[in-house]
């Protein structure tokens, strides 16, 4: 991906009308706890919210993503020394639907951009997000805004950390 925002969300757009966020036909947020069994909790909202909106035959390819971007958040967004408690809760997994798109989003407190890169046939890991470009329509990142200026005399938002976003394109008359 790039490093200005039109790059980074260039996927996301492309051959798909403009994103307007008021014609958004669904919208669920799931709040997940820094340790690894949220992963499970976030397959099980998933397959909760594509249920109420009808689109349970997408739930394979979208839990795969789901779990691969929520794991990839957990891994390598969070500190190592970072307290793991659940009172503190720095993923969070989003998911959007349009009428002809889902979109679902983890946002983590890192501001690491993240790779996809080949890992060796031997390796347990590192085919993350291949396997998210594999099974959705396209993927990218972009920074995400602080939930409140990190210099309050300054009255501008401060960049912190970053939102991985996987679209699917949905059939028509979905």
């Amino acid at each position: 991906m790039g490093t200005n925002g039109s790059t980074m969300l260039g996927p996301l757009r492309q051959g798909l009308p403009p994103i307007d966020h008021s014609a958004v036909s669904g919208s669920a947020v799931c709040t997940l706890p820094p340790r690894y069994e949220a992963v499970g909790g976030a397959r099980k909202f998933t397959k909760a919210t594509l249920a109420r909106w009808d689109l349970s035959d997408r739930f394979d390819d979208v839990a795969l993503v789901v779990s691969e971007l929520v794991t990839n958040a957990l891994r390598h967004a969070l500190p190592d020394e970072a307290p793991r408690v659940p009172q503190d809760c720095p993923v969070r997994l989003h998911l959007m639907r349009w009428s002809s798109r889902l979109v679902c989003a983890v946002r983590d407190p890192s501001r690491a951009t993240p790779v996809a890169s080949e890992a060796p046939d031997s390796a347990e890991s590192g085919r993350g997000l291949f396997l998210v470009e594999s099974f959705s329509d396209g993927w990218g990142w972009h920074p995400s805004q602080a939930t409140g200026p990190e210099n309050p005399s300054a009255g501008a938002q401060a960049v912190r950390g970053k939102v991985v976003w996987a679209l699917f394109r949905l059939s028509d008359g979905v």
